[in-house]
């Protein structure tokens, strides 16, 4: 009996530090500050050139109604102690970048219906006047996908500039890291510059 219980104790003295009075270093997981933007992207074997992706509307619009109710229950969630405020800005922040990938998406499809007609009117098919419509549609999909894209750039660079403060507040009372302040600051310069 002895034998085993000496057994069992060896491999937990050697995880124990040699001298007791040093601390043991336990390094807390890292929380995940920014998470990636995961676009819904449909790969259409049948339009989709070698190496390029289409986008999907209709899949990119399904994605965005759960966003959306995401982002509706996000700050709910925050009020209750649930969720942390980043993470009810970053369900928001998806809903932007998901309007602006819809109304590309959109754009493209709009293009792709021009250049369809414009075909049909080469062959002879119908008139010119014909594709009056389809060239409106094209314009129209054109000024929302500039607004949306426009609006996705501003909801981003405010959301780097408030993870920046963030980060310096982090820093300041001593939890933060300057390589993160640094890696914030630079993606803030980074998305100015695009202006």
């Amino acid at each position: 009996m002895s034998s085993l219980l000496l057994a069992a104790t060896l491999p937990a003295q050697e995880e124990l530090p040699k001298n007791p009075s040093e601390p043991l270093e336990i390094e807390p997981p890292l929380l995940i500050q920014e998470t990636p933007n995961r676009n819904v992207v449909h790969t259409n074997p049948d339009t989709a050139v070698a190496g390029q992706t289409v986008l999907d509307p209709e899949r990119i619009g399904i994605a965005l109604e759960k966003a959306k109710k995401s982002a509706a229950s996000g700050e709910r969630l925050f009020k209750a102690g649930v969720i942390a405020k980043v993470e009810a800005e970053n369900r928001v922040l998806k809903v932007v970048r998901l309007e602006a990938d819809l109304a590309q998406a959109k754009l493209e499809v709009a293009k792709e219906d021009v250049a369809a007609e414009q075909a049909r009117v080469a062959s002879g098919e119908i008139p010119e006047s014909e594709t009056a419509a389809a060239v409106a549609v094209l314009a129209l999909a054109e000024q929302e996908a500039e607004a949306a894209v426009a609006r996705r750039e501003r909801a981003e660079l405010d959301a780097a500039r408030l993870n920046l403060q963030r980060q310096k507040k982090l820093l300041a009372m001593g939890s933060g890291r300057k390589s993160e302040v640094s890696r914030a600051e630079e993606k803030v310069s980074a998305l100015q510059s695009k202006e």
